[in-house]
């Protein structure tokens, strides 16, 4: 069960989006201000990743670097294989690449070609905290897919104020008041002095007002 006052605000914003009347489905996104944190210190920066137990209402994309038998294997579950072959090609197109990274939400590279893809593709994506999770060449990757598909980051960089998705309006209050709930949980458990460390926590939708709920 989701916090009430979390509820609350959710079923707030919801119904003053409603009134709006827009022709797509908004995302619904919460804003962290942080307080009595170096941020220019980088241990002190939230960088987590956290699987919604009610999911994005929209699946993240996955894209994943492998050869042979990996490719044949994950091409059913990710939305994009990237070949060995192609990352000269990706290093010497950086606009390409930079789509590719913004395109994509989470990166899975096999173990071998991890080195290659740092000297190559991480100036790109070190900075968008896109770096692939390395994994066997012969690995199952159905069930990470899986999960990465309802995670999101929570990353402030050295900003205190940052943003993250808790999901679409159309998932309902209960459900985002829920996903809400554990973004929050975690974020009080990344920060040295937990609840003491967040000035304020706002829910919004994409084109609608703000609402308070810490």
């Amino acid at each position: 069960m989701a916090d009430k006052k979390i509820l609350q605000v959710v079923q707030k914003i919801l119904e003053e989006s409603k009134k709006e009347n827009h022709k797509f489905k908004q995302t619904v996104d919460a804003v962290v201000n942080l307080k009595n944190v170096d941020l220019e210190n980088p241990k002190n920066r939230i960088d987590e990743e956290i699987v919604l137990p009610c999911g994005r209402g929209k699946e993240a994309r996955i894209a994943i670097f492998a050869s042979g038998e990996l490719a044949v294997k994950a091409k059913k579950d990710v939305d994009l294989v990237i070949k060995p072959e192609e990352l000269e090609d990706l290093s010497k197109d950086k606009k390409k690449l930079k789509k590719i990274a913004d395109e994509y939400d989470f990166f899975i590279a096999e173990a071998p070609l991890m080195p290659t893809i740092g000297k190559t593709l991480g100036v790109v994506l070190g900075p968008r905290g896109k770096m692939p999770k390395p994994v066997p060449p012969h690995a199952e990757v159905k069930g990470m897919v899986k999960n990465l598909r309802s995670t999101i980051k929570l990353r402030s960089k050295n900003k205190k104020t940052f943003h993250t998705i808790v999901g679409l309006e159309d998932m309902g209050a209960e459900k985002l008041a829920e996903n809400i709930d554990s973004i929050l949980k975690r974020l009080e458990g990344a920060l040295e002095h937990g609840k003491m460390n967040i000035g304020s926590v706002f829910i919004k939708t994409t084109m609608g007002p703000s609402g308070r709920i810490l």
